[in-house]
């Protein structure tokens, strides 16, 4: 079976993880007049009509509190790139430059190599914004390297947050012919989806596999079976895709997390009995997978892909 790609991966720029850490070569990418900034407002990215909307410095420095707090994404090509959220509920000054959309919705209107530097930015920026106080002595914290550090204020404490990400397994369990599928109570009707949850401390990935699909399904696990991961910025997890194989049949919803589960053949997917996930999920792509290798058809020929579902922007 051939890798699986998926979207939000694959960021195009070098990161010069080694440039964080000078304060002088940070200052000067920051002023660099080829420098471009990715301004990240309520959540949502900037776009104009031919694509992704990169802003110079003359746009952004009024609404910058401090160089300091935008964030070094990296080299692309011979320019630096920057982000830097944009507060306030008011629409920045430079609005005119484009629109801000969420990213979900981006998915489908920009080049995947954009719609990945946009997970990048964002994330990034929701993790400086969501680190603003030290999570030990509570003071406030202080970005370094390049926004990457969050370095509480107080000497005393000197307490260092890094960027993390909960790390999230999702399954495609099968059996025969079939495959599980389960749908949230929350979704539109019809929508389903592959059974997915967060690891635990003291959990491997496969023991997380298994305990997520019997908890929520009441199916057993047998072998499986690593296929790819994804970056999933909403707000900043890791889905680690696997394939697994079941060993029991009877689906009972041990846990009420899902509002149904169900074995799915071949046949039931091809005629739309169900709606599948939206083709930029990691979910669509275990599916994909699963069955162009069971059912002898290529599943994005079908065009049963779901739509990417829009978030309430708060």
């Amino acid at each position: 079976m051939s890798e699986i790609q998926t979207v939000f991966s694959g960021v195009r720029v070098d990161r010069c993880g080694p440039m964080r850490s000078d304060a002088d070569a940070m200052r000067r990418a920051y002023h660099d007049p080829d420098t471009r900034f990715v301004p990240i407002w309520r959540q949502r990215c900037l776009v104009s009509a031919d694509g992704l909307a990169l802003l110079r410095l003359t746009h952004i420095a009024p609404l910058v509190e401090a160089p300091e707090r935008c964030i070094f994404l990296g080299r692309d090509g011979p320019r630096f790139l920057f982000a830097t959220r944009i507060g306030g509920t008011e629409a920045p000054p430079f609005v005119d430059s484009g629109e801000f959309a969420g990213l979900r919705e981006l998915t489908a209107r920009l080049p995947e190599g954009d719609v990945a530097l946009l997970a990048y930015a964002r994330a990034m920026v929701t993790w400086q914004h969501n680190h603003q106080f030290c999570g030990v002595c509570g003071s406030n914290n202080l970005p370094r390297e390049g926004g990457f550090l969050m370095e509480c204020a107080d000497r005393e404490c000197g307490h260092r947050a890094f960027p993390r990400l909960d790390p999230a397994i999702i399954v495609l369990a099968s059996r025969d012919s079939h495959c599980l599928l389960g749908r949230q109570a929350i979704w539109p009707e019809g929508r389903f989806s592959t059974i997915a949850g967060f690891v635990e401390p003291g959990e491997s990935l496969e023991d997380a596999v298994r305990r997520e699909v019997y908890e929520e399904t009441n199916i057993r696990i047998g072998r499986c079976r690593y296929l790819a991961s994804q970056p999933w910025p909403f707000p900043a997890a890791l889905m680690l895709g696997f394939h697994a194989e079941a060993i029991s049949e009877e689906i009972r919803l041990n846990d009420g997390e899902l509002a149904d589960a169900r074995w799915l053949s071949c046949e039931e997917i091809r005629r739309g009995a169900v709606i599948l996930p939206p083709a930029a999920s990691i979910a669509y792509r275990l599916i994909e997978a699963w069955f162009d290798a069971t059912c002898g058809e290529s599943l994005s020929s079908l065009g049963l892909a779901g739509l990417m579902m829009r978030r309430r922007q708060r």
